[in-house]
Protein backbone atom coordinates (compact mmCIF):
# COMPACT_ATOMS: atom_id res chain seq x y z
CA UNK A 1 0.00 0.00 0.00
CA UNK A 2 1.44 3.47 -0.76
CA UNK A 3 1.71 6.12 1.91
CA UNK A 4 0.05 9.24 1.33
CA UNK A 5 1.34 12.50 -0.60
CA UNK A 6 3.88 14.49 1.04
CA UNK A 7 4.76 11.20 3.68
CA UNK A 8 7.40 8.63 3.93
CA UNK A 9 7.38 5.06 4.94
CA UNK A 10 9.53 1.58 5.27
CA UNK A 11 9.22 -0.42 2.00
CA UNK A 12 5.99 -2.22 1.67
CA UNK A 13 6.23 -5.79 2.16
CA UNK A 14 7.90 -8.21 -0.39
CA UNK A 15 9.55 -5.16 -1.89
CA UNK A 16 12.50 -7.30 -2.83
CA UNK A 17 14.62 -8.92 -5.44
CA UNK A 18 15.91 -12.21 -5.55
CA UNK A 19 19.57 -10.93 -4.72
CA UNK A 20 18.41 -9.02 -1.55
CA UNK A 21 18.20 -5.34 -3.00
CA UNK A 22 15.21 -4.12 -1.66
CA UNK A 23 13.14 -1.10 -1.12
CA UNK A 24 14.08 0.53 2.52
CA UNK A 25 12.11 3.89 1.99
CA UNK A 26 9.04 5.15 -0.55
CA UNK A 27 8.39 8.88 -0.62
CA UNK A 28 5.23 9.84 -1.65
CA UNK A 29 5.91 13.41 -3.18
CA UNK A 30 2.52 13.87 -5.42
CA UNK A 31 -0.44 11.80 -6.31
CA UNK A 32 1.11 10.57 -8.89
CA UNK A 33 4.87 10.82 -7.93
CA UNK A 34 6.73 8.34 -5.68
CA UNK A 35 10.36 8.11 -4.52
CA UNK A 36 12.02 5.00 -3.56
CA UNK A 37 15.52 4.25 -1.67
CA UNK A 38 16.38 0.83 -2.84
CA UNK A 39 19.22 -0.99 -0.92
CA UNK A 40 21.44 -2.60 -3.89
CA UNK A 41 23.76 -5.31 -3.87
CA UNK A 42 24.62 -4.53 -7.77
CA UNK A 43 26.25 -1.17 -6.29
CA UNK A 44 27.35 -1.43 -2.98
CA UNK A 45 24.90 0.79 -1.66
CA UNK A 46 21.73 2.78 -2.03
CA UNK A 47 20.15 4.71 -4.94
CA UNK A 48 16.99 6.33 -6.10
CA UNK A 49 14.27 5.87 -8.09
CA UNK A 50 11.16 8.35 -9.31
CA UNK A 51 8.01 6.80 -10.36
CA UNK A 52 5.24 8.04 -12.19
CA UNK A 53 2.30 6.20 -11.28
CA UNK A 54 -0.58 5.53 -13.68
CA UNK A 55 -3.64 8.39 -13.23
CA UNK A 56 -5.57 4.95 -12.83
CA UNK A 57 -3.54 3.70 -10.43
CA UNK A 58 -5.79 3.35 -7.66
CA UNK A 59 -8.87 2.78 -9.43
CA UNK A 60 -7.56 -0.25 -10.95
CA UNK A 61 -6.12 -2.26 -8.09
CA UNK A 62 -5.30 -5.52 -9.56
CA UNK A 63 -3.79 -4.06 -13.35
CA UNK A 64 -0.41 -4.87 -14.41
CA UNK A 65 1.08 -1.64 -16.06
CA UNK A 66 3.43 -1.04 -19.48
CA UNK A 67 6.37 0.64 -17.94
CA UNK A 68 8.21 3.02 -19.55
CA UNK A 69 11.96 4.05 -18.59
CA UNK A 70 13.39 7.49 -18.86
CA UNK A 71 17.37 7.64 -18.26
CA UNK A 72 18.89 10.77 -17.22
CA UNK A 73 22.68 11.83 -18.75
CA UNK A 74 25.95 12.04 -17.63
CA UNK A 75 26.64 14.62 -14.63
CA UNK A 76 23.15 15.17 -14.37
CA UNK A 77 22.95 17.49 -10.70
CA UNK A 78 18.98 16.33 -10.76
CA UNK A 79 19.75 12.60 -11.49
CA UNK A 80 16.41 10.56 -11.07
CA UNK A 81 14.38 13.51 -10.64
CA UNK A 82 15.93 15.08 -13.95
CA UNK A 83 12.77 14.11 -16.66
CA UNK A 84 10.10 15.90 -13.64
CA UNK A 85 12.29 18.36 -13.02
CA UNK A 86 13.22 19.56 -16.50
CA UNK A 87 10.17 18.06 -19.13
CA UNK A 88 6.60 17.99 -18.64
CA UNK A 89 6.60 14.49 -18.50
CA UNK A 90 4.31 13.77 -15.88
CA UNK A 91 1.55 16.45 -17.65
CA UNK A 92 2.78 14.37 -20.87
CA UNK A 93 1.73 11.14 -19.55
CA UNK A 94 -1.37 11.87 -17.63
CA UNK A 95 -3.80 10.43 -19.59
CA UNK A 96 -1.24 7.26 -20.66
CA UNK A 97 -1.77 4.24 -18.79
CA UNK A 98 1.60 3.57 -18.22
CA UNK A 99 4.36 3.13 -15.17
CA UNK A 100 6.92 6.08 -15.87
CA UNK A 101 10.48 4.74 -13.77
CA UNK A 102 13.43 7.10 -13.84
CA UNK A 103 15.94 5.15 -11.94
CA UNK A 104 19.34 7.33 -10.77
CA UNK A 105 22.14 5.92 -13.22
CA UNK A 106 24.69 7.60 -11.22
CA UNK A 107 27.39 10.82 -11.84
CA UNK A 108 28.51 9.12 -14.73
CA UNK A 109 27.86 5.05 -13.90
CA UNK A 110 27.36 4.62 -18.17
CA UNK A 111 24.58 2.07 -17.15
CA UNK A 112 27.03 -0.35 -17.04
CA UNK A 113 28.88 -3.15 -14.98
CA UNK A 114 31.71 -1.80 -14.61
CA UNK A 115 35.53 -3.96 -14.92
CA UNK A 116 37.32 -2.67 -12.92
CA UNK A 117 40.69 -4.31 -14.12
CA UNK A 118 39.68 -7.63 -14.58
CA UNK A 119 37.76 -7.36 -10.73
CA UNK A 120 34.18 -6.13 -11.48
CA UNK A 121 32.13 -6.05 -8.74
CA UNK A 122 30.26 -2.50 -8.08
CA UNK A 123 28.93 -0.44 -9.22
CA UNK A 124 26.92 -2.56 -11.62
CA UNK A 125 24.45 -0.23 -12.57
CA UNK A 126 23.01 -2.94 -15.34
CA UNK A 127 21.95 -5.24 -12.90
CA UNK A 128 20.31 -2.61 -11.16
CA UNK A 129 18.03 -1.71 -13.32
CA UNK A 130 17.29 -4.90 -15.40
CA UNK A 131 17.20 -7.60 -12.90
CA UNK A 132 16.44 -5.51 -9.14
CA UNK A 133 14.74 -2.50 -9.87
CA UNK A 134 12.75 -4.83 -12.45
CA UNK A 135 12.26 -7.21 -9.65
CA UNK A 136 11.00 -5.10 -7.06
CA UNK A 137 8.56 -3.22 -9.67
CA UNK A 138 6.95 -6.58 -10.73
CA UNK A 139 6.46 -7.60 -7.34
CA UNK A 140 5.24 -4.63 -5.39
CA UNK A 141 4.88 -1.98 -8.02
CA UNK A 142 2.30 -3.50 -10.73
CA UNK A 143 4.95 -3.39 -13.43
CA UNK A 144 3.94 -5.65 -16.61
CA UNK A 145 5.88 -7.17 -19.33
CA UNK A 146 5.53 -4.82 -21.85
CA UNK A 147 8.56 -2.39 -21.41
CA UNK A 148 10.07 0.86 -23.70
CA UNK A 149 13.47 2.78 -22.64
CA UNK A 150 14.35 5.75 -24.04
CA UNK A 151 17.14 8.45 -22.48
CA UNK A 152 19.30 11.59 -23.07
CA UNK A 153 22.77 11.43 -23.38
CA UNK A 154 24.58 8.92 -21.37
CA UNK A 155 21.01 7.85 -20.80
CA UNK A 156 20.65 7.18 -24.43
CA UNK A 157 23.59 5.04 -24.82
CA UNK A 158 22.57 3.09 -22.13
CA UNK A 159 18.50 2.52 -23.37
CA UNK A 160 20.39 1.43 -26.86
CA UNK A 161 22.89 -0.62 -24.51
CA UNK A 162 19.85 -2.46 -22.52
CA UNK A 163 18.08 -3.11 -25.65
CA UNK A 164 20.95 -5.43 -27.27
CA UNK A 165 22.27 -6.75 -24.23
CA UNK A 166 18.94 -7.89 -22.75
CA UNK A 167 16.80 -8.69 -25.99
CA UNK A 168 13.04 -9.25 -25.37
CA UNK A 169 13.14 -7.06 -22.51
CA UNK A 170 11.98 -3.66 -23.80
CA UNK A 171 10.25 -3.47 -27.33
CA UNK A 172 11.30 0.20 -28.43
CA UNK A 173 14.69 1.75 -27.78
CA UNK A 174 15.13 5.80 -28.19
CA UNK A 175 18.61 7.89 -27.65
CA UNK A 176 18.33 11.50 -27.37
CA UNK A 177 21.87 13.10 -28.31
CA UNK A 178 23.31 10.00 -26.89
CA UNK A 179 26.75 8.07 -28.46
CA UNK A 180 25.16 5.17 -30.13
CA UNK A 181 28.73 4.20 -31.20
CA UNK A 182 31.13 4.34 -28.23
CA UNK A 183 33.89 3.55 -30.88
CA UNK A 184 33.47 6.06 -33.30
CA UNK A 185 36.75 8.02 -33.80
CA UNK A 186 36.79 10.51 -30.80
CA UNK A 187 33.67 9.13 -28.55
CA UNK A 188 36.31 7.10 -26.39
CA UNK A 189 37.72 10.64 -25.99
CA UNK A 190 34.77 12.10 -24.85
CA UNK A 191 33.48 9.14 -22.31
CA UNK A 192 36.55 8.94 -20.54
CA UNK A 193 36.71 12.60 -20.23
CA UNK A 194 33.26 12.90 -18.78
CA UNK A 195 34.66 10.19 -16.57
CA UNK A 196 37.97 11.99 -15.29
CA UNK A 197 35.52 14.94 -14.63
CA UNK A 198 33.43 13.10 -12.50
CA UNK A 199 36.82 12.27 -10.48
CA UNK A 200 36.96 8.16 -11.54
CA UNK A 201 39.48 6.38 -13.43
CA UNK A 202 38.49 6.37 -16.97
CA UNK A 203 39.92 2.51 -17.16
CA UNK A 204 38.11 1.39 -14.37
CA UNK A 205 34.80 1.03 -16.90
CA UNK A 206 35.74 -0.90 -19.88
CA UNK A 207 40.05 -0.43 -19.68
CA UNK A 208 41.77 1.12 -22.71
CA UNK A 209 39.46 1.14 -26.13
CA UNK A 210 42.11 -0.45 -27.58
CA UNK A 211 43.91 -2.79 -25.22
CA UNK A 212 40.78 -3.60 -24.26
CA UNK A 213 38.80 -3.76 -27.37
CA UNK A 214 36.38 -6.61 -26.92
CA UNK A 215 35.25 -5.33 -23.63
CA UNK A 216 34.46 -2.11 -25.22
CA UNK A 217 32.86 -3.65 -27.94
CA UNK A 218 30.64 -6.27 -26.36
CA UNK A 219 29.25 -2.89 -24.77
CA UNK A 220 29.17 -0.96 -27.90
CA UNK A 221 25.52 -0.70 -29.97
CA UNK A 222 26.93 -0.09 -33.09
CA UNK A 223 28.39 -3.59 -32.70
CA UNK A 224 25.23 -5.49 -31.95
CA UNK A 225 23.00 -3.98 -34.19
CA UNK A 226 21.84 -6.98 -35.20
CA UNK A 227 20.22 -8.01 -31.45
CA UNK A 228 17.97 -4.52 -31.85
CA UNK A 229 16.42 -5.85 -35.33
CA UNK A 230 12.53 -5.86 -35.00
CA UNK A 231 12.73 -3.79 -32.17
CA UNK A 232 11.47 -0.19 -32.24
CA UNK A 233 14.48 2.04 -32.29
CA UNK A 234 14.54 6.20 -32.66
CA UNK A 235 17.71 8.27 -32.78
CA UNK A 236 17.82 11.64 -32.45
CA UNK A 237 20.80 14.81 -32.04
CA UNK A 238 20.89 18.27 -33.09
CA UNK A 239 24.36 19.79 -34.45
CA UNK A 240 25.76 21.72 -31.46
CA UNK A 241 25.50 24.98 -32.78
CA UNK A 242 22.72 27.44 -31.19
CA UNK A 243 19.25 26.52 -31.89
CA UNK A 244 15.96 27.72 -31.66
CA UNK A 245 15.33 27.08 -28.08
CA UNK A 246 18.76 28.49 -26.90
CA UNK A 247 20.57 31.62 -25.73
CA UNK A 248 22.32 33.35 -28.58
CA UNK A 249 25.89 32.38 -29.19
CA UNK A 250 25.49 28.54 -28.15
CA UNK A 251 28.25 25.94 -29.01
CA UNK A 252 28.07 22.78 -27.95
CA UNK A 253 30.89 20.12 -29.06
CA UNK A 254 28.97 17.37 -26.79
CA UNK A 255 25.95 17.50 -29.46
CA UNK A 256 28.26 17.32 -32.55
CA UNK A 257 30.16 14.00 -30.94
CA UNK A 258 26.70 12.95 -30.57
CA UNK A 259 25.85 13.62 -33.66
CA UNK A 260 28.39 11.99 -35.62
CA UNK A 261 28.18 8.88 -33.47
CA UNK A 262 24.10 8.95 -34.01
CA UNK A 263 24.53 8.85 -37.92
CA UNK A 264 27.02 6.31 -37.95
CA UNK A 265 24.73 4.09 -36.28
CA UNK A 266 21.64 4.77 -38.59
CA UNK A 267 23.91 3.82 -41.18
CA UNK A 268 25.16 0.64 -40.13
CA UNK A 269 21.16 0.28 -39.42
CA UNK A 270 20.18 0.99 -42.89
CA UNK A 271 23.03 -0.53 -43.99
CA UNK A 272 21.40 -3.80 -42.03
CA UNK A 273 18.10 -3.58 -43.06
CA UNK A 274 17.09 -3.14 -39.92
CA UNK A 275 14.37 -0.32 -38.76
CA UNK A 276 14.80 2.85 -37.32
CA UNK A 277 13.77 6.31 -37.24
CA UNK A 278 16.02 9.12 -37.28
CA UNK A 279 15.51 12.98 -36.25
CA UNK A 280 18.76 14.65 -36.98
CA UNK A 281 16.92 18.17 -36.65
CA UNK A 282 20.28 20.73 -37.10
CA UNK A 283 20.59 23.87 -35.07
CA UNK A 284 20.54 22.49 -31.32
CA UNK A 285 22.73 22.31 -28.12
CA UNK A 286 22.64 19.02 -25.54
CA UNK A 287 20.27 20.29 -23.52
CA UNK A 288 17.15 19.59 -21.94
CA UNK A 289 14.79 22.10 -24.17
CA UNK A 290 15.53 19.77 -26.89
CA UNK A 291 15.33 16.40 -24.70
CA UNK A 292 11.80 17.58 -23.83
CA UNK A 293 10.43 17.86 -27.55
CA UNK A 294 12.45 15.01 -28.12
CA UNK A 295 10.40 12.73 -25.99
CA UNK A 296 7.19 13.45 -28.33
CA UNK A 297 9.12 13.12 -31.33
CA UNK A 298 10.55 9.55 -30.08
CA UNK A 299 6.44 8.48 -28.82
CA UNK A 300 5.35 6.75 -32.27
CA UNK A 301 8.41 4.66 -31.44
CA UNK A 302 7.58 4.10 -27.73
CA UNK A 303 4.07 3.86 -27.72
CA UNK A 304 3.10 0.98 -29.77
CA UNK A 305 5.69 -1.31 -27.55
CA UNK A 306 3.44 0.06 -24.59
CA UNK A 307 0.39 -1.20 -26.02
CA UNK A 308 -0.52 2.52 -26.04
CA UNK A 309 -1.85 5.30 -28.51
CA UNK A 310 1.23 6.21 -30.78
CA UNK A 311 -0.81 9.04 -32.59
CA UNK A 312 0.70 11.83 -30.36
CA UNK A 313 4.13 13.45 -30.73
CA UNK A 314 5.95 12.70 -33.83
CA UNK A 315 8.10 15.16 -35.73
CA UNK A 316 5.34 17.70 -36.34
CA UNK A 317 6.07 18.16 -32.87
CA UNK A 318 8.32 21.90 -31.99
CA UNK A 319 9.62 24.77 -34.89
CA UNK A 320 12.70 23.15 -35.75
CA UNK A 321 12.36 22.30 -39.65
CA UNK A 322 15.23 20.07 -40.11
CA UNK A 323 15.26 16.26 -41.76
CA UNK A 324 13.71 13.39 -39.88
CA UNK A 325 13.60 9.98 -41.58
CA UNK A 326 12.74 6.29 -41.14
CA UNK A 327 14.35 3.23 -42.81
CA UNK A 328 13.62 0.07 -43.24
Amino acid sequence: MLVGAGSSAAAPPGAAADDGARVVRESRVDDREVDLEIASPALGGTAMVRLLLPTRWAAEPDRAWPVLYLLHGCCETADYQAWTWFTDVEEFTADEDVLVVMPSGGPAGMYSPWWNFGAGGTPDWETFHVTELRQILERSYRAGTRRAVAGVSMGGYGALAYAFRHRGMFGAAASLSGIPNTLHPGAPSVIKGLLVREGLNPLSLWGDEVVNHRIWSEHNPFDHVAELRGIGVHISSGNGLTGPLDPPGQMDPLESASLATSKSFTDRLAAEGIAVTAHFYGDGTHDWPYWRRELRSAWPVLAPALGLNSARGGFGYGNDGNSSKRTD
